[in-house]
Formats: C-alpha cells, sequence, structure tokens
C-alpha cells in the first residue's frame, strides 16, 4: 500500500507540475505583443515560403510577428490593385486590421514601370493607413546578373518613401553586403532571380531587423510548421555556420543603416 501511495503521490506531482507549466506558458503568449504583418507581392515572397520564416524566428523575440501573405507569381502593385490574378489585396486590407502591410513590387517595376509602381504604391499606402496600417516597401535585389541596378531600385523605392511616407527594408542592400563579405555565398536560386533558401533566410532576418529593431539571440538551423494533423514540415535547412555569419550581418548592417 505504502509503494502504491508513492506511485500515486508522484503521478500527481508530475500532473501539477505538466499543468502548470502548460498554463504559463498559456498566460505569456497572451500577455505576448503581437503584430499582424500582411506580405504582398510575388514569387519573391512566397518563395521558400518567406512570411512564414519571418514569423518563426520571432518566436523568440520580444513581439511576435503574425504573417499572412497576398501573392500571385509575377504580379505587379498595379495587379494587386486591379485585383487581377484572383488577387484579394486591397479587401483583405480593408478587412484584415493590419498593423504592418509589406508591400513588394515585381523585380522589373523599378527598372521599366517605375511611374505605375509609384502610382499603385501610393494608392496602397493611402489605404493601408486609412486602415490604421504602416507601409513597408521591399526594396529587392536585382538579376544577379545585373549587380549594378542595385543602386537604381534603391533610388526608386527611396523616392516612392518620401512620397508616401512608407518604411523602406533595404533587402537589396543588405544581399549586396553579403557578397562583399563573402563573394562566394549563394543567395540565388539556380535561375539566378529567385532566392534560395539561404537568400529567403537573409530576407527573413532583415525583416524582423527592420521592423522590430531586434534579432533573437539564437537562431534556428531547421525550420518547421505543424500541419493540419500535428505533424512537422520542414521548410528549410540552414547551416548553422551560414546561420551565425547571418546573424552577425544583420546587425553589422543595422548599425551601418543607422
Amino acid at each position: 500500500m505504502k509503494n502504491n501511495f508513492t506511485i500515486i503521490f508522484r503521478i500527481f506531482i508530475f500532473l501539477f507540475c505538466f499543468i502548470q507549466t502548460e498554463i504559463t506558458c498559456y498566460a505569456n503568449d497572451i500577455d505576448r505583443d503581437t503584430l499582424k504583418v500582411l506580405f504582398v507581392g510575388n514569387s519573391y515572397t512566397y518563395m521558400n515560403n518567406l512570411p512564414q520564416i519571418t514569423s518563426i524566428i520571432t518566436n523568440n523575440c520580444k513581439t511576435k510577428l503574425i504573417t499572412q501573405k497576398s501573392c500571385s507569381g509575377g504580379a505587379t502593385i498595379k495587379d494587386h490593385w486591379q485585383g487581377t490574378r484572383g488577387l484579394r489585396t486591397k479587401e483583405l486590407i480593408r478587412v484584415g486590421n493590419y498593423d504592418i502591410v509589406v508591400i513588394q513590387g515585381q523585380s522589373r517595376e523599378p527598372i521599366n514601370e517605375r511611374d505605375s509602381l509609384l502610382k499603385y504604391v501610393s494608392l496602397f499606402c493611402d489605404l493601408i493607413k486609412e486602415k490604421g496600417g504602416k507601409p513597408y516597401l521591399f526594396a529587392t535585389w536585382p538579376r544577379k546578373k545585373i549587380p549594378q541596378h542595385q543602386s537604381l531600385i534603391n533610388d526608386v523605392y527611396k523616392s516612392i518613401a518620401l512620397n508616401t511616407g512608407a518604411e523602406v527594408v533595404k533587402v537589396g542592400s543588405s544581399w549586396e553586403m553579403a557578397k562583399k563579405v563573402r563573394p562566394e555565398i549563394e543567395l540565388y536560386s539556380f535561375d539566378g532571380s529567385h532566392p534560395s533558401e539561404l537568400g529567403t533566410f537573409l530576407t527573413a532576418c532583415v525583416f524582423v531587423s527592420s521592423i522590430l529593431n531586434e534579432l533573437p539571440e539564437k537562431l534556428a538551423s531547421p525550420y518547421s510548421i505543424k500541419d493540419m494533423h500535428g505533424e512537422s514540415v520542414l521548410l528549410m535547412y540552414i547551416d548553422p555556420l551560414d546561420v551565425i555569419f547571418i546573424k552577425e550581418l544583420v546587425k553589422g548592417f543595422s548599425i551601418q543603416k543607422e
């Protein structure tokens, strides 16, 4: 009887501690600050699940970014505004109660369609601010074979920001800095346009740093989510040494911008 009582008592203590832990974790999640972010763009944004990776990185930040996306391959900002390609971006912004909306133009828009880009980004910025959100501009990278286009892309987004009051996230400049430090680094996928997994990881870190002004002390190598059945789905794996490199690079890039 004494042994049975000891076993029952230990089980009770274990369950009590487990329940307390679960309650504490739940309470921490409730108390934690969050920002709701909508990513508007095309394949540069949805490739390698940029919004999800950005959100996962903030699991260890003071503020959690809750991310969603409105994307279609090759979409321009005009496509988003006019609702072509099955896009419902304006409707999402009107009803989504987003704190931040990230606008990513089609990669050639700053070079070939600057007037159109300015027009439709301005319309979106007005709508976002009308709904209580803050617009951010995703200043992308150039094609791999035309690196000199980076300065033009930067100038166009800087000009749009001055006209709209939006915040520019200088992703392309961070890529440029990474390549100067490590010329062999591969941020592009095989097509020389879209990001590799490492390129997306760097981009996500720049977004976290730009929005929250911090990066977590520990960044993971594997990034995964749970599916509807509770099974783990691997989104990407980054070499731990690349993680260290990207973390130090983004911190240095943030200081350099200041």
